[in-house]
């Protein structure tokens, strides 16, 4: 009797044990399954922000705040002022607005839109950090819902203005002091926007003066300590190559003989950018993608999938694509 009763408690303590043990696995089971669909999601909205970082090519440059739409009394305080016609501009202290430095679309004339883009556009994706170029203070954030959406102007020590536009949110204020390379606004897609990006400007007394001649986007910084605005030339960009900057130089030692090199570099310049302009076609280089070729020639991704029938996003080297 003595046995049976130690072999039915035996029994029962292994089937409690057995139980026990089951309930632990499929708790431990559901978490498991749990953990693995919150890492999935997350995977996927990593995935989703990546593709829409990549995706962005601007169909339609953005209204010029500063002559067009509305308020444009408080977004252009220039508008009566007397400009100078040159003005020595200390650039020092810069600091990159975002932490990339890819241009999705240059800063010039759009023939399709009949108009200007007045800064650069710069691959981000949506909630990246957006930082003061210069030190100075917050002069306006607004909204406007068929341009810039979501954007910032900052006026700087030096006598610039800054404008970032597209923003998902305000991290400033009005009035409020920065300091070079401190967040402003977060980067995002609101406005007239086909995708993540911010647009950057940068302006002197309303002058929308191409960002290019100040900023060495390639290498994070400026091309010099200082940037000598002319209204004549503000929309060009500058070319530092050694053959313009010092065979004047050495061969006669003098400064009149640099400045008229500087100026014959600035006529092939010009040339080469009227013979580019002109230009209908183009033939695909080695490591060109359709962003290169359409920030090359000044149009639009879009553009050239339209004029040559292209569906993907690749492009064959060798291949001649029309590009007006």
């Amino acid at each position: 009797m003595a046995v049976v009763a130690v072999m039915a408690i035996t029994a029962n303590h292994a089937a409690a044990q057995n139980l026990q043990s089951a309930k632990n696995n499929s708790r431990m089971h559901a978490d498991l399954l749990a953990r693995q669909s919150r890492i999935q999601d997350q995977i996927k909205l990593e995935e989703a922000q990546k593709y829409a970082s990549q995706l962005y090519e601007e169909e339609e440059p953005e209204p010029d705040i500063y002559t067009e739409g509305w308020e444009s009394d408080r977004v252009n305080p220039y508008k009566n002022a007397n400009v100078p016609q040159t003005k020595v501009i200390d650039v020092r202290g810069f600091h990159m607005p975002i932490k990339g430095n890819y241009i999705t679309s240059p800063y010039g004339y759009r023939p399709a839109f009949r108009r200007t883009h007045k800064g650069v556009d710069m691959r981000s994706a949506v909630g990246d950090t957006v930082y003061a170029a210069f030190t100075g203070k917050v002069r306006l954030t607004k909204f406007e819902r068929g341009g810039y959406g979501f954007y910032v102007i900052l006026r700087h020590d030096n006598g610039l203005e800054t404008v970032y536009g597209h923003l998902t949110r305000f991290l400033v204020q009005p009035n409020q002091f920065v300091k070079a390379g401190q967040p402003i606004a977060l980067s995002g897609n609101t406005g007239r926007s086909t995708g993540p990006h911010l647009h950057f400007e940068t302006r002197f007394m309303g002058y929308a003066i191409n960002p290019a001649a100040i900023i060495d986007f390639a290498n994070r910084t400026t091309h010099t300590d200082s940037y000598t605005f002319n209204k004549s030339n503000y929309t060009e960009s500058r070319s530092y190559a050694p053959s313009r900057r010092y065979a004047a130089v050495r061969s006669t030692g003098s400064s009149s003989a640099s400045y008229s090199k500087s100026s014959q570099g600035r006529k092939y310049d010009n040339k080469r950018q009227k013979r580019t302009a002109q230009r209908s076609t183009y033939k695909v280089r080695r490591g060109d993608s359709l962003g290169k070729i359409a920030a090359r020639n000044g149009t639009t991704v879009a553009q050239l999938k339209r004029l040559n029938g292209i569906k993907g996003d690749k492009v064959q080297s060798g291949k001649v694509l029309r590009v007006k």
